[in-house]
């Protein structure tokens, strides 16, 4: 299955007939930043003991409420306007009903009928062919987002046949991110997601990490042929990794199209992404639709928001959310940042996209540019070239960087002044990536490395060459 980014991906079937056109939509939930989860006091921490930070709404006790935590409301509406949605000055919370050991309510709060923001878009580039240098951009719309808690987590000993149950995670804050149908593989999906995933952490809105569970993804599949309705869907769900959903989703796509080719029928079911086989496997299927008996949330009431316009002359500031006040401050997104950097450094578009694809790239690569006399230009070959290749090669984030920002501008600096050359640079990085803390200048001088400046000296180096090789002269010399 290839995707063309020009226009769609179109698999040619094995019996040459009409092409089958997959159709990909993606449902997220985000994990919002907050201190404490959405409707009780419990503090959020990853990885803390397990049932450690559970409150009694937490655990459903009885005659427990729930308290709308204001900053997961911010949070949802600051995601919204980022995403070109309008936000529902009026939303709804309604009761979703299931059963399950994680779950000590038998319902999830979530907002069904009239959820905080609908109808946005989310614009995202990928490369055609796998070239940088050629990239295409293409939207997905955005139906809505919705404020919900979180469930518990069930944790399966099948060395004892038991499950043990954790609601450290119960009622943490999520915002639901439900994407249409507009991708068709997963290379679509996978740059959509990351730039879904660069955008909240500008904003703050998630940390977004998918390695903790704080972005989670399920993907809607089906094949179909041109001019044909839309084929059956199955879900393949909780996919941890962007690189797992471009995979997940591909072959999820190739395998359904190979099951039609073959005469067979795809069911309606979920299904995971097994990372180690590398295929997606059934969990469960959803031809008796799980009946979830939606109701209004009666502890709650609607959730009101206001514009600069409807905003009562007064009302305490302190007590309600104004949607212009916080589009005010939105941030400069990650696509506004990029055309920055191509403005402001000349560099091309495609190393802004790496530049903002890598956590912290970007300002180390602006706080060289500023420390060192070497143009833009030539910075981003040292950073995207050598510096990224060894953080790739070791494993390590920037900010676990060996060589920080001051040092490589040092480097540089040494480079652009032609104190030495470029290959001397490359062994001096080589050597200041050992973490030693010598500066580049102690490790040019130990090596003896400088370029050398004087004519006289270069001449009496050359001429003692050319005296200790003298059968080697004699041959050069013409005659």
């Amino acid at each position: 299955v290839a995707c063309n980014a020009r226009g769609g991906a179109v698999p040619a079937g094995k019996s040459g007939l009409a092409p089958w056109i997959p159709v990909v939509g993606l449902e997220i939930h985000a994990q919002i930043s907050s201190n404490s989860k959405l409707f009780s006091g419990s503090q959020v921490q990853f990885a803390a003991p397990p049932n450690s930070l559970v409150s009694f709404f937490d655990a459903s006790l009885p005659g427990t409420l729930p308290v709308l935590n204001r900053r997961c409301v911010e949070a949802a509406v600051m995601t919204g306007l980022a995403l070109n949605c309008s936000i529902n000055k009026k939303s709804l919370f309604d009761r979703k009903h299931y059963f399950y050991a994680d779950l000590p309510a038998g319902y999830q709060i979530t907002q069904q009928r009239v959820p905080i923001a609908v109808n946005g878009s989310l614009s995202y580039s990928l490369c055609i062919d796998n070239k940088m240098s050629q990239m295409v951009t293409k939207t997905v719309r955005i139906k809505q987002i919705q404020l919900e808690q979180d469930s518990g987590k069930s944790l399966h000993d099948d060395a004892r046949s038991q499950t043990l149950v954790d609601l450290n995670r119960a009622g943490v804050g999520l915002m639901e991110v439900v994407m249409e149908p507009d991708m068709c593989c997963g290379e679509e999906a996978a740059a959509a997601v990351r730039e879904l995933q660069l955008i909240l952490q500008t904003l703050g809105s998630s940390q977004a990490v998918m390695a903790e569970g704080q972005l989670r993804v399920d993907a809607n599949v089906s094949v179909h042929h041109p001019g044909e309705p839309y084929g059956v869907r199955t879900e393949v769900k909780n996919i941890n990794s962007i690189r797992f959903l471009a995979k997940a989703i591909d072959y999820e796509i190739h395998r359904q199209i190979e099951e039609l080719e073959n005469g067979g029928t795809i069911l309606n079911e979920t299904r995971a992404f097994d990372s180690k086989l590398g295929c997606t496997v059934p969990m469960r299927d959803k031809e008796g639709k799980q009946d979830y008996r939606f109701m209004p949330e009666p502890n709650l009431p609607p959730l009101i928001l206001y514009d600069a316009k409807s905003l009562p002359a007064n009302m305490n500031h302190q007590q309600v959310i104004n949607i212009d006040w916080i589009h005010e401050r939105l941030p400069d997104l990650p696509s506004v940042k990029r055309e920055k950097l191509v403005e402001q450094y000349g560099i091309l578009p495609e190393h802004s996209f790496t530049l903002l694809n890598e956590d912290g790239l970007a300002g180390f690569f602006e706080s060289v540019v500023k420390q060192t006399q070497m143009k833009p230009k030539k910075v981003i070959g040292w950073i995207l070239n050598d510096l990224l290749s060894y953080l790739k090669q070791h494993s390590l984030t920037v900010k676990e960087s060996p060589v920080s920002c001051f040092v490589l501008a040092d480097l540089l600096n040494l480079l652009e002044k032609k104190e030495i050359s470029s290959t001397a640079a490359k062994q001096v990085l080589a050597e200041l990536w050992k973490g030693e803390g010598k500066t580049p200048l102690e490790i040019v001088k130990e090596q003896k490395l400088e370029l050398l400046q004087d004519q006289k000296e270069l001449e009496q180096i050359c001429q003692a060459v050319i005296d200790g090789q003298e059968n080697e002269v004699i041959i050069m010399v013409p005659g």
